[in-house]
């Protein structure tokens, strides 16, 4: 169920579109202005908020930043609203959704709200029987860690999970561990109070509290750090969180899913992860097989990707060639599913005639050292030629050109990149952050609009 905010009065359009929504099956909350919707979004939270452009929109955006709420927001009102409407997508806001509304709008927004990412798509033995077991264990409580290489579809098939579970009708919400620094991933897991810390400018709950009643998805989690492993290890044990700056602990009633790319066993004997954690969310493990072991699926992810892609542009849907299909089937695909969808979006955009043909799909090069490892057995004297170019170099300038060389090649996926490079995904955005002070560009991630395309 989408739990919607309505940011202003239900009397007029804007609650015409909410009366559709909720005959679509939301949960409605309503906010008269941006103060209380900012209240409402800090405390039990929202999937989606629909907003009243005459409201301070730039405000509240500005404030979500701030607070790293990322809740998408729709900007609401009559084409005569076209200055605040701009106001409103330059400040951040996802959509424009012209009023009166349009009953078919409005399910195709709540609709993409609560899918998030694609269902799983599978054709192959060695899936299906994955799929199988993980419905057979959705019923369950017991706390599941998902392994599998990055870009083989953990989240996907944790929110698959959810919605087979008794929880369904309760939140899933997600956690990237990788994607912020420890002080701000403990605020952004426990929640804190306001004056907790220097920005705390009022009181928060954490994702342990957003997702009371439903599944917290904890992804990346090999990227924790010890401290907090601690910290989450009391959490699941005792079931309550103490949010920071708090004077109580709070009960949660959470079903934990975690997921890694790690090998977490040999984490745990380098103490990098603790045993005891380790084995609170290894109550049962699904381990998701990379594309390349599971060929019977790449054609029909291929498909449904064109589909997808072609819909999303307004493009004529084509279907593949049979040389293009056996281009895919060739490729070794490194970055998994993650990689075959983007292949898909570009070939949707490349192609011409009635088929998606071979020249319509561009593979990705192979990583840096696997061109340095297979040069030796066409030319041996080559590898010579670039260790000689390096010579004279300062160390940190060969180090920046490696990393952002390949990130460019993995097209921004810091995961993969991490992987290649042989460091943790925390060191690599470290790294980033130095560049770009520094002026330099930096690939953006995969579904981040680069700066140069943004509006000013």
């Amino acid at each position: 169920m989408t739990r919607l905010l309505i940011l202003g009065s239900l009397s007029g359009e804007l609650g015409q579109a909410a009366r559709l929504a909720s005959a679509r099956g939301a949960a409605l909350v309503q906010a008269e202005g941006v103060t209380g919707a900012l209240a409402q979004l800090r405390g039990t939270g929202a999937d989606l908020v629909l907003a009243d452009v005459t409201h301070d929109l730039p405000w509240l955006l500005e404030r979500l930043t701030e607070e790293r709420i990322a809740t998408p927001v729709i900007a609401c009102g009559r084409n005569a609203d076209a200055d605040a409407v701009l106001r409103a997508i330059r400040a951040g806001a996802r959509e424009f959704l012209p009023l009166p509304p349009d009953a078919d709008l409005i399910a195709a927004m709540l609709q993409a709200v609560a899918e998030g990412p694609d269902a799983p798509v599978y054709r192959d033995p060695a899936m299906a029987a994955l799929m199988a077991r993980a419905e057979q264990l959705a019923r369950a409580e017991a706390s599941v860690l998902i392994t599998g290489e990055s870009g083989t579809g953990k989240e996907v098939l944790a929110r698959h999970i959810h919605a087979h579970s008794r929880r369904n009708r309760g939140p899933f919400v997600a956690l990237n561990c990788a994607a912020l620094p420890e002080t701000l991933l403990e605020s952004e897991l426990f929640g804190h109070e306001k004056g907790a810390f220097s920005g705390a400018v009022a009181a928060r709950r954490g994702r342990f509290e957003q997702a009371e009643g439903g599944t917290l998805l904890l992804d990346e989690i090999g990227e924790m750090d010890l401290r907090l492993q601690a910290k989450l290890l009391r959490v699941i044990q005792e079931r309550e969180v103490d949010r920071l700056g708090g004077t109580g602990p709070i009960r949660v009633d959470v079903r934990i899913l975690a997921a890694t790319n790690r090998d977490l066993p040999s984490e745990v004997r380098a103490g990098r992860f603790r045993e005891d954690l380790y084995f609170r969310l290894n109550v049962v493990a699904l381990h998701i097989p990379a594309l390349r072991a599971r060929p019977g699926d790449i054609l029909p992810l291929a498909e449904h990707f064109a589909l997808r892609y072609a819909d999303a542009n307004g493009l004529p849907r084509r279907p593949l060639a049979p040389l293009a299909a056996s281009r895919l089937l060739a490729h070794s695909w490194p970055g998994n599913v993650r990689e075959l969808e983007n292949t898909l979006h570009r070939a949707v955009l490349l192609a011409h005639g009635p088929e998606i043909t071979p020249d319509a799909i561009e593979l990705m090069a192979p990583p840096p050292e696997a061109t340095v490892i297979a040069t030796p057995a066409i030319a041996p004297a080559s590898p010579a030629e670039p260790i000689a170019a390096l010579v004279g170099r300062r160390m940190d300038e060969v180090e920046r050109d490696l990393i952002l060389e390949t990130l460019g090649r993995c097209l921004g996926n810091r995961t993969r990149a991490a992987e290649i490079l042989g460091i943790s995904i925390r060191t690599l955005r470290n790294k980033l952050a130095e560049y770009r002070g520094q002026g330099l560009p930096v690939p953006p991630a995969p579904g981040q609009m680069p700066d140069s395309w943004k509006v000013a």
